[in-house]
């Protein structure tokens, strides 16, 4: 008897992503960060601090971040078609692969003008608007954060704008101690210091969110997920005698998929047999795994020798 192939049974795509559930976070982070970018900005024409100006233009890349993180959200709950059949879901991902460029593009700018004040005469600091503004930023970020804190395991997008916060928030601190060294010494050149470290710290948190968009992109397995250990409690499943092809990607956080070439032995090759082995398959993933889209080909010994394994 033929075995049906790629029967699938479960399908997770209509709950919505990880990014979807938290868009108000986002929009209340948003909000929060863009009128600090005002504050901000305005302190650092009015006191000539580029270390506010640095922090300014950090809060600006975090705030275009989150509305590209909300775009992509919203995209992303567009139905699936027959050219789409997974939608737009990977549009959170790409999202957040246009920030992390972003973040470290302002690293870099915010690097070179520190290095070249320092090779120059120190401009005046007026230190008291420029401590100011930096409070409130600070404050501001510690708000962002704790709107932030349930979501960022759930999505790579709250999770890159969690962590661009939490660098706001060092650099905020970054400038109220720079302020407080040139309001108790005169060193000027604290605020291109303060500078200097605000950028240092931008791009550790841009490379880890850049690699973990690379790794969704190139649909590795998702981390902590063993591909060996799946097989054997595949394996273990009544009626099943072997697995092959086993494949672990996501589509964006909070949607895992998984597919496989399951071997059923020949006396459930019925109908009956193959449905009930199907069942016992997906709920072994949903609940040992947590994965509800799963696709199962199930397919008898012999047929081993029509394909050559090329996976796990």
């Amino acid at each position: 008897m033929s075995a049906p192939t790629g029967h699938t049974h479960s399908h997770g795509l209509g709950s919505g992503t990880a990014t979807g559930k938290h868009r108000r976070r986002l929009l209340t982070v948003f909000v929060i960060t863009m009128s600090v970018v005002l504050i901000q900005a305005a302190g650092a024409l009015l006191s000539g601090s580029l270390a506010l100006l640095a922090d300014a233009g950090h809060m600006l890349s975090d705030a275009a971040g989150v509305s590209i993180a909300l775009l992509a959200a919203w995209i992303a709950g567009r139905p699936a078609t027959a050219r789409r059949t997974y939608g737009y879901q990977r549009a959170e991902v790409l999202a957040a692969l246009a920030n992390a460029v972003l973040l470290i593009v302002i690293a870099a700018v915010i690097f070179i003008e520190a290095v070249r004040r320092l090779g120059s005469d120190a401009a005046d600091v007026h230190t008291g608007l420029m401590l100011a503004a930096a409070v409130v930023g600070g404050l501001a970020n510690l708000a962002s954060l704790l709107v932030l804190h349930s979501g960022r395991k759930e999505s790579l997008n709250v999770r890159g704008a969690y962590l661009e916060v939490l660098g706001d928030l060092l650099g905020s601190a970054a400038v109220v101690v720079s302020a407080v060294v040139i309001m108790a010494t005169g060193y000027q050149r604290a605020d291109a210091w303060a500078s200097i470290l605000i950028a240092l710290m931008i791009l550790p948190r841009a490379w880890s969110l850049l690699r973990e968009v690379i790794d969704v992109l190139l649909e590795a397995t998702p981390e902590g997920v063993e591909v060996a250990l799946i097989r054997d409690h595949i394996v273990s499943v009544d009626g099943v005698a072997d697995a092959h092809d086993i494949h672990i990607w996501t589509i964006t956080s909070g949607v895992p998929v998984f597919s496989a070439h399951v071997v059923v032995e020949d006396e459930h090759l019925t109908s009956e047999g193959m449905d009930r082995v199907l069942d016992r398959l997906t709920r072994c993933l949903s609940s040992h795994f947590d994965t509800e889209h799963c696709t199962f080909q199930l397919e008898p010994a012999s047929h081993a020798v029509h394909e050559g394994q090329q996976h796990a």
